[in-house]
């Protein structure tokens, strides 16, 4: 157990006031194309988002949580430009640093710190995670495994509304997936002291083709 395992619990709560809520990690658009309609699909969507993006925001939020620890606070933007780079939809690097920054208004409102002014004014979110996740004493295990979950669990969330589904329904998908966030969580723990250009880049072109499209559309529930 986390040595500060409500703190973990509480940037991982869904009902932080930072902007999760208003997003469905790509869900709606993928729903549009008839790739999801149900339980097992919405599973294997997760899983996929999980082993790609999920692991990417993880393994950032991790190293950025380390750097702050360590008090390597420059470190922090070559990580936010790194990450920059492994976002290749121009709509999607905008939802990341509008969350990044509603995160950091947040979590410099219930958990000021010097580090978090090092961030900028629009940093990524899972900078801002690892941040936050310092600022908590939490470890960068701690903070990518926050992450995942965030990576995840809105999504399925959202599908209680997009497909009509069953909340017991998308739970049990979650349920499902937690020995999979265990390890990747583990994963991206272990690249904290490799040079940010050498973190995990694991693609999701579908995910990223999905939110231009989501960009444009006039009828939409979610923001993404």
């Amino acid at each position: 157990m986390p040595a500060n395992a409500a703190a973990l619990l509480l940037l991982a709560d869904g009902r932080l006031p930072a902007g999760g809520y208003a997003h469905s990690g790509g869900l709606e658009a993928i729903i549009r194309t008839q790739c999801i309609d149900g339980a097992e699909s919405l599973e294997l969507f997760l899983t996929g988002r999980a082993a790609t993006a999920g692991l990417v925001a993880g393994s950032f939020a991790a190293a950025a949580c380390a750097a702050c620890k360590d008090g390597e606070l420059p470190r922090l933007h070559g990580l936010d430009s790194e990450l920059d780079a492994r976002i290749p939809s121009t709509a999607l690097r905008e939802v990341s640093r509008s969350l990044g920054r509603q995160l950091l208004r947040t979590a410099t409102a219930i958990r000021p710190h010097p580090h978090l002014k090092e961030l900028g004014r629009t940093p990524h979110q899972p900078i801002v995670f690892g941040a936050a996740a310092a600022a908590f004493d939490l470890t960068p295990h701690d903070a990518a495994l926050a992450v995942l979950h965030e990576a995840v669990a809105g999504p399925a969330a959202a599908a209680v509304k997009l497909l009509s589904l069953d909340p017991f329904t998308a739970h049990a998908a979650l349920a499902h997936l937690t020995p999979l966030l265990d390890k990747l969580a583990a994963e991206a723990a272990s690249h904290t002291g490799a040079p940010p250009a050498e973190l995990p880049a694991a693609g999701a072109p579908l995910l990223d083709i999905a939110a231009e499209h989501h960009a444009v559309q006039n009828v939409r529930l979610f923001a993404s």
